[in-house]
């Protein structure tokens, strides 16, 4: 399902399918602990991950803080683990961002001076969903794909910021999958050609996890190994440093159009490995396992499609 901490990982956030709900806990190399519990000892306001993001600097500050030595008497077992964040603001997804993954897809000698940044969205609330029998095949779809990618979490609000500025901006990071119906995504019989929200934006379409690291615990997240299983065969094995536009750059640009929130969440750009250009597609029973060199192992199994309502977790 998930692996432990990487080594040099002080503490990291998750959420676990508790009893009663949604159970926010942090995660330290002696164990899990019942975050709620923490921070009403400290006196602090939040009382779930998302609610961290009101004022980062210093909840970043507390937890480092409760991670030297927190309450014995917190400790909770390990379970299923939700997505870490329920839920973003704002799921903002870059397109087409690894120079062998455009190779792959049949564009041929790509530089950063003959493409474009671009981005799209994915419904938090419909979308985002954590390990296990939680990614569901869209409806009306026979080509559904895989796509790992790192996810940042912004820390502070962003707006118009310099490449070279954005990066303290960044709170911490996840392992995403960016799972999307290839057949929908195409409109090849009208002038706009793709269809984003059809293609990328399907219920359940992104998993996120195991854990929320903190950027303080990413030395480069620009050189940081990729790699995506489907059934136990390996598909992707790259590395964030093919990336055409760099996360801080793609913070920046993406600032320029709108506000980056605290708590939303930026998927960078999938590397090479992805199953269209070999004709391989998902199907009900099969399992990714999702990683990210430094955060974590992310696994789910595909499921059939959903028809009824599906009712978020918070």
């Amino acid at each position: 399902m998930h692996d432990d901490l990487a080594d040099g990982v002080r503490w990291a956030l998750a959420t676990l399918q508790g009893a009663g709900g949604p159970l926010p806990v942090l995660e330290t190399a002696t164990g899990l602990y019942d975050l709620r519990r923490l921070l009403e000892g400290a006196g602090a306001p939040a009382r779930d991950v998302a609610g961290l993001f009101a004022d980062w600097p210093a909840s970043a500050a507390l937890l480092a803080t409760l991670a030297e030595r927190p309450d014995p008497a917190a400790r909770v077992a390990d379970g299923v683990r939700l997505a870490p964040i329920l839920y973003p603001g704002k799921v903002l997804c870059a397109g087409a961002n690894y120079y062998r993954h455009l190779e792959e897809m049949g564009v041929k000698g790509a530089t950063r001076q003959n493409q474009r940044l671009f981005f799209f969205f994915k419904p938090p609330r419909n979308a985002v969903v954590g390990e296990g029998d939680t990614l569901h095949m869209p409806l009306d779809t026979a080509q559904m794909d895989w796509e790992i990618e790192l996810a940042a979490v912004i820390g502070k609000p962003a707006r118009a910021v310099a490449p070279e500025d954005a990066l303290s901006h960044v709170a911490g990071y996840m392992v995403a999958i960016d799972a999307c119906a290839r057949d929908l995504n195409k409109a090849a019989d009208t002038f706009y050609k793709l269809d984003w929200v059809a293609g990328k934006a399907q219920e359940s379409c992104c998993p996120l996890g195991p854990r929320f690291v903190p950027a303080s615990a990413i030395a480069d997240p620009q050189a940081l190994r990729l790699t995506l299983d489907v059934n136990g065969t390996r598909k992707q094995d790259d590395t964030t440093g093919d990336m055409i536009f760099s996360i801080a750059e793609q913070i920046s640009v993406a600032s320029r159009i709108m506000q980056l929130d605290p708590g939303d969440v930026v998927l960078t750009g999938t590397p090479a490995g992805v199953g269209v250009p070999k004709g391989e597609f998902l199907k009900p029973g099969d399992r990714l396992d999702a990683a990210i060199e430094g955060i974590g192992r992310l696994s789910v199994t595909v499921q059939p499609p959903v028809t009824a309502i599906r009712t978020p977790l918070a």
